[in-house]
């Protein structure tokens, strides 16, 4: 096996670390987040930080880089106090990937690629159209990381939409059955397929 030290990781070339540490944690979720500013403009953006928090209440997070640049997303949430999480799913990806180009803040990224905004209901900001699993979400609080400075951003679930094929009996989203995508490292993405689901684990009797 090819072996790193902390000294390694910090000598490597900026681009090889960036690409090494992104992708050793393994494969990460893959999603849009939907937004829209005060004054109507939609946002869409590409994240691969999307995490559970918590079922009750329905919670999920996501890590933010420094905002001493332009994050159209997080000032969106921050206006507004709502978002969208959207999964990504193969016939998009290439679109989807996309969305990480630095538009000006009078452009959305929904006009310069084939993802369509949808709005539902009474919710404020934007869902993407066809997404397999689609969530609105409301902003809770953000938590800054000094160590890394950076933010974990934490929502609630207020409403949850799930294609009729997807959901299993015992409220399982079978995520196989969307094509739905995941990020490895930075730019890479790969569709999972579907390969059993285990019982709750007990321990084995002690001899």
């Amino acid at each position: 096996m090819q072996f790193f030290n902390k000294q390694d990781i910090n000598s490597l070339n900026k681009i090889y670390r960036i690409n090494l540490i992104n992708s050793c944690s393994g494969f990460k979720s893959a999603n849009l987040l939907g937004s829209i500013s005060s004054e109507g403009k939609t946002n869409v953006a590409v994240f691969s930080s999307v995490t559970h928090l918590g079922s009750n209440p329905p919670t999920l997070g996501f890590i933010l880089r420094p905002t001493t640049v332009p994050r159209n997303t997080h000032r969106n949430l921050k206006e507004t106090g709502y978002f969208t999480i959207n999964h990504i799913w193969e016939d998009v990806i290439e679109d989807a990937h996309h969305t990480s180009a630095k538009y000006p803040d009078d452009i959305s990224e929904f006009d310069m690629t084939i993802l369509e905004p949808e709005f539902k209901g009474d919710f404020k900001a934007p869902f993407v159209k066809n997404a397999p699993v689609q969530m609105a979400m409301k902003f809770v609080e953000e938590v800054y990381v000094p160590s890394n400075d950076v933010m974990l951003i934490v929502a609630q679930i207020q409403e949850l939409y799930v294609k009729n094929e997807l959901l299993q009996e015992d409220g399982l989203i079978n995520l196989s059955k969307g094509n739905v995508a995941t990020i490895n490292g930075l730019d890479t993405y790969a569709i999972p397929k579907f390969k059993k689901q285990l019982s709750y684990q007990r321990p084995k009797p002690i001899k």
